[in-house]
């Protein structure tokens, strides 16, 4: 190479190399302020310890309150959206969310793990959050931290696709007391309280919301009674008809930290909740569904109870209880079967009661040199208690519904799940070895015993470099689990989809890439490459006997592939610009053909414009496209769909007043979320909301 053309080099040598370790020093002293402070750059959910994001052994995101009062969002459910890799489809029953991540779709998606401060909430009856949800509201929300892969080897199971831990605002968080109203579209209205102080020596925070929504009114052109109607030549079919998606709400919070304990307890209530597209995919106006949980824990933590050592216990308890105060219509007023008419309909009220217990324990060590050693142990025990049915029908031999002439009371004699109890002890074991100054490897396992099924036990190896100054590379291995929920294992009455004892766990294993870059100062790329395969998946299978439905068994694997792009430019003091790209592809491996209802392709992108010093606007588009069908599912590719939505709100400070006015979907885009395979039940998909107004005011007393 010639001197002259040895300058340019020797240019880019001198202007880039001393602005990046002038970026690196930079980082450094910023992720030493991130592990005081708490920031959007710390995350605890990988490892159970608080440490630096992008050094993290896990693909993670972390959402701040500050994200959410920019963004608008009102619910949990618009916030998880805008995650790289996670999609929110919804159930016909109830139009519960379905959190889909990295391509994982099933009836209920039990497949990820929702934590509230580190604690499950996941129900027994059909092992995910509840299908009673009602939504999640987000004002009291500090932070929310999301795992993207398999979490097992610590969270234990349900930690399959995905772990999401909302954290609750503290003390610090709310200091002194604010009063805020919301209302809007679909005749919308909340109103809640909040405050953080001291009391004595102890710090506490409480809060309370009360709501109500009539729910949107999206029309569903044709449901399962309209198949039924062509079969047996009636006319009972709701449809044309809207949805039933209103409920009341409650939501409550109180947490008291003194020293090294921490009382947090909460309760969220959802009255009068609609029935969705119908419990049964048949429109029903009518029905009702309750849902009651109440959560308490209480933690202990000393980070310095000897030299090199930290030890910490949780005991935490949940009670949740699901009503039908008026019984679902599973079908109309006029529906024949083969078996007989329904004059007033087929009507079935299932209730259930369930209370869980758990204790943990860790101890952290650091007195070898590079090593941060944890090991824990922990107790659950899962009791679904009672359960409750009534219906004015049964069932032939064969699984045809039989008329009954009265609603009678099944719950001692032939329910649809008997009340069951489980426990689980499980020991993990993890490592964090600084085995080279730019090297780091983080290897854990877990082991769960469980009390039904036997037990299982998942591994996890993370290897992280720091390979230049401005770019760090993860590579990671991880195995997870998802336990069968009681309605799989032991439902007995519908012969549909009968539970199944001898089931065992679903199995995933996953390899991931993943890399962070500081391209610049004011710009951060993040790129992760993920490969899974998914093995004993619970479905349901015909029975040997020809006309008996169908029954619960770990039957066909599934392998994804896929990549996910995100980016923050802070191109000025007044704008920031955010946004995320998702490619997957899941394969049904016994067909080769998609996996079915997961979007192929899905972008978010945000931006937020200080253009004042008391003015935010941000404005935030989601393209979600690519979404086939599953095998046996002949209509054709769920239509693809964007949309738009702009919040404008004062600024956050010290102001005692604040407003804040979000409208979504501004140009009112059809948007439809899949309903499951053979799509016989609701052929058109189900609509979502159309364009929605918000209007909020909060005063800081």
């Amino acid at each position: 190479m010639k001197p002259m053309s040895m300058l340019p080099l020797g240019l880019v040598f001198v202007l880039v190399v001393p602005s990046t370790v002038s970026l690196a020093q930079q980082s450094d002293e910023e992720d030493e302020l991130s592990l005081v402070y708490g920031d959007k750059r710390t995350v605890s959910i990988t490892t159970g310890s608080q440490q630096t994001l992008r050094r993290a052994p896990a693909v993670a995101s972390v959402i701040t309150a500050e994200d959410i009062a920019a963004m608008g969002a009102s619910d949990l459910d618009q916030i998880l959206e805008t995650v790289p890799g996670v999609h929110i489809n919804r159930t016909a029953n109830s139009y519960s969310p379905l959190y889909v991540v990295r391509g994982v779709v099933s009836q209920f998606t039990p497949q990820v793990l929702l934590l509230q401060n580190g604690i499950p909430m996941t129900t027994l009856f059909q092992g995910n959050k509840g299908n009673l949800w009602g939504g999640y509201p987000v004002d009291h929300i500090a932070r929310i931290e999301i795992i993207r892969g398999p979490g097992s080897a610590l969270y234990g199971s349900d930690a399959f696709s995905g772990v999401i831990n909302i954290i609750t605002k503290n003390a610090a968080d709310t200091p002194g007391t604010a009063i805020g109203a919301r209302g809007g579209s679909f005749s919308t209205r909340d109103g809640w309280i909040q405050h953080g102080g001291k009391l004595g020596a102890v710090d506490l925070s409480a809060y309370l919301r009360v709501g109500h929504t009539d729910g949107f009114k999206s029309i569903i052109v044709a449901d399962a009674q309209t198949r039924n109607d062509k079969l047996f030549g009636t006319h009972a079919s709701l449809a044309p008809g809207p949805v039933n998606t209103g409920n009341d709400a409650v939501d409550a919070n109180l947490e008291l930290n003194h020293e090294k304990w921490r009382l947090h307890a909460g309760y969220k209530l959802r009255d009068h909740l609609g029935t969705g597209a119908g419990i049964a995919s048949a429109l029903d106006p009518l029905g009702q569904s309750k849902s009651e949980r109440m959560t308490t824990d209480l933690s202990w933590n000393d980070p310095q109870i000897g030299k090199n050592w930290a030890v910490g216990a949780v005991l935490s308890g949940m009670k949740y209880v699901q009503l039908t105060p008026i019984d679902y219509q599973l079908f109309p007023p006029g529906l024949r079967f083969p078996t007989g008419l329904f004059p007033n309909g087929m009507n079935g009220g299932p209730d259930t009661w369930e209370r869980q217990i758990r204790l943990s324990g860790f101890a952290s060590y650091s007195g070898l040199n590079g090593h941060q050693i944890r090991i824990g142990i922990g107790h659950d025990d899962l009791n679904l208690y009672r359960t409750h049915e009534t219906r004015n029908f049964n069932y032939t031999a064969g699984g045809t519904p039989i008329p009954l002439p009265s609603v009678v009371d099944f719950s001692d004699s032939n329910p649809f799940l008997m009340p069951q109890h489980r426990k689980i002890d499980y020991s993990y074991l993890q490592d964090e070895w600084a085995f080279a100054p730019d090297w780091a490897m983080t290897a854990g396992v877990r082991h769960d015993r469980y009390s039904d099924f036997g037990g299982t036990t998942n591994p996890r190896v993370a290897v992280v470099w720091d390979a230049a100054l401005d770019l760090t590379a993860k590579f990671l291995f991880g195995r997870a689990f998802r336990a069968p929920a009681f309605i799989e294992s032991y439902g007995i009455t519908n012969p549909v989809a009968l539970g199944n004892p001898k089931l065992k766990p679903e199995v995933n294993n996953t390899l991931e890439t993943a890399f962070a870059w500081q391209a610049q100062a004011n710009i951060q790329v993040n790129l992760s490459l993920f490969r899974y395969t998914m093995d004993n998946i619970i479905r349901t299978v015909p029975n040997a006997v020809a006309g008996t439905g169908a029954t619960y068994a770990n039957t066909g694997s599934q392998s994804g592939h896929g990549m996910e792009l995100e980016t923050n430019w802070d191109f000025s003091r007044a704008l920031r610009i955010s946004g995320n790209y998702a490619w997957q592809r899941s394969v049904d491996k016994a067909t080769g053909r998609d996996a079915g209802y997961a979007p192929r392709h899905h972008l978010n992108g945000r931006g937020d414009w200080q253009f004042s010093s008391n003015f935010l606007l941000s404005t935030q588009i989601n393209w979600v496209a690519g979404r086939k069908r599953a095998t046996g599912d002949l209509r054709a590719p769920v239509a693809d769909y964007t949309t738009l939505d702009l919040n404008l709100s004062t600024n956050r400070g010290n102001q005692k007043w604040n407003a804040a006015i979000a409208v979504r979907n501004l140009f009112n885009s059809t948007v439809l979320e899949p309903s499951l395979a053979p799509g016989l039940a609701i052929p058109h998909d189900l609509p979502m909301a159309p364009r929605a107004l918000m209007l909020q005011l909060s005063y800081k007393l």
